[in-house]
């Protein structure tokens, strides 16, 4: 009966240790008003989520390595200047979750077309990451083009936005 008991016990401290053990979820929700627009200011590296004219959450950002001027086409470095629209979610993100963004637009794939380049794509709202946090340390402009915050406020950025939520990017 000892014998038992102490098995018991000790399978049960195991698995309240594997359980204190577990890192928490990246994944939030999120129960408050619905975000009708985000707005981004580069020149002051500043984020809004906003519910119609209040604004719910503001971040600082790293923007694209070349940080001045709209993005003309890939690889150029620079972050896209106008409206867009969140159009896509990725949960495995190598920089720890992302939104995605409607770029690029048919005036922004024109403009491309017309330097003889393609215009790129894969423009999101992300975070750091193991890669992204040694970047930050050096240059607080280290991404290609895309908008980044720290880890947990991606977090609270993928929990509160929608699909068709309109971004507007300022220079």
């Amino acid at each position: 009966m000892i014998k038992a008991t102490r098995r018991t016990v000790t399978l049960s401290m195991l698995a309240l240790l594997a359980a204190c053990g577990k890192p928490p979820s990246k994944f939030k929700a999120y129960n408050g008003p619905a975000v009708t627009q985000v707005v981004v200011n580069k020149s002051d590296r500043k984020m809004y989520l906003l519910h119609g004219t209040t604004v719910l959450k503001s971040y600082e950002v790293g923007l694209g390595n070349v940080p001045v001027g709209h993005k003309q086409f890939e690889g150029d470095g620079k972050t896209p200047e106008g409206v867009y629209f969140i159009d896509r979610f990725n949960p495995r993100s190598r920089y720890h979750l992302s939104v995605g963004v409607s770029y690029p637009n048919q005036q922004d794939a024109a403009l491309a077309t017309a330097l003889g380049r393609h215009a790129g794509g894969d423009i999101f709202i992300h975070g750091r990451g193991p890669e992204g946090n040694r970047f930050a340390q050096k240059n607080r402009d280290w991404t290609a083009g895309c908008i980044a915050v720290k880890d947990e406020e991606i977090e609270e950025v993928y929990a509160m936005l929608r699909p068709g939520v309109p971004i507007v990017i300022n220079p």
